[in-house]
């Protein structure tokens, strides 16, 4: 048995030595043009420099993200397949579906937070409604006529208007999507009239006047925006929602390659380039240990299991 144990970890010490030798795929769970995409693309760029070795990225959307965690899940352990996650990837999922075929604990490693962005509440600019107290007044003159679009049901940006809904008691009809580029598509085309979604991808569209910010969900409001209201100031104290990005890999992914690729994924997220990156979509790069991405993945789920349910939204 001694010679059996010490077997593996020779092997998982060659192996970290070596490593990485080939290129890295780095799987999105979402379709391309997301916060998730901005996120992955911008660290992962970084930590190419470090590792000596290119990032593949692979968006395969759909399925709130599922078949993707179901792909990594079933992947060699050997660091060469990553994968971005997300809120609903590891704090909504568990408890929006009732028979995920992996565990999104037990089925993987958690090896670095990579980023914070902040949700926001926009509407088409045809939407009489300048803020969230005068969306809110608007829907509940026209209960079920209004639209809001997310990047797919269960996701985080539904999560976030079925909690506003919640909390606001109006009525809404969501219209799912396969991700947050074809939401945003239809919005700008006055489609729909809402949505929630981390900054990235709207505030571009907020810029041009295609869109307005009525809230953001943040506990404080943010710099780029000083002039809007948090929810929680708008009527609905204690409201608060935000994204977060994560890296992960298979269970039994050698230590000595978590602790590389986290020091990597660490160093990438405080870089000049990224943090230059985030700052002008209010995103705030973290670069945790992979013992500090647990611990906050725990409080998460605690807390947005308590959502979903008071909510109760199922996922299809």
């Amino acid at each position: 048995m001694r010679i059996f144990l010490l077997g593996i970890l020779v092997a998982c010490n060659v192996h970290a030595q070596t490593y990485p030798n080939k290129p890295i795929r780095l799987v999105v769970p979402f379709a391309p043009g997301g916060s998730s995409t901005i996120v992955a693309r911008s660290v992962a760029a970084e930590m190419e420099k470090g590792l000596g070795q290119s990032i593949v990225i692979e968006n395969k959307g759909g399925g709130g993200g599922n078949p993707a965690m179901q792909d990594v899940a079933r992947a060699d352990a050997d660091g060469y397949t990553l994968l971005i996650t997300h809120i609903g990837s590891l704090a909504l999922n568990p408890y929006l579906y009732t028979n995920l075929p992996f565990d999104v604990n037990r089925d993987f490693i958690h090896v670095s937070l990579l980023a914070k962005v902040p949700n926001i509440f926009v509407v088409h600019e045809s939407v009489p409604a300048k803020n969230l107290r005068e969306f809110v007044a608007l829907a509940k003159s026209k209960p079920g006529q209004l639209y809001y679009g997310s990047a797919g049901n269960g996701s985080a940006g539904h999560l976030a208007m079925e909690y506003l809904k919640l909390v606001s008691g109006m009525e809404l009809q969501h219209v799912p999507y396969k991700g947050t580029g074809p939401n945003v598509t239809d919005l700008i085309a006055g489609r729909t009239q809402a949505t929630s979604a981390g900054t990235p991808p709207l505030m571009p569209h907020v810029r041009s006047g295609k869109l307005r910010v009525i809230a953001v969900g943040t506990s404080k409001r943010l710099h780029s925006l000083p002039d809007v209201p948090t929810v929680a100031e708008q009527g609905y104290p204690g409201f608060e929602t935000s994204q977060w990005y994560g890296l992960n890999a298979p269970a039994g992914t050698p230590e000595p390659v978590v602790r590389r690729l986290a020091a990597e994924a660490a160093k990438a997220a405080k870089s000049a380039l990224v943090l230059e990156r985030f700052k002008s979509d209010d995103a705030e790069a973290v670069g945790s240990t992979p013992q500090e991405y647990a611990a906050f993945i725990k409080k998460e789920q605690e807390r947005w299991g308590k959502v979903v349910r008071a909510a109760n939204v199922k996922a299809d």
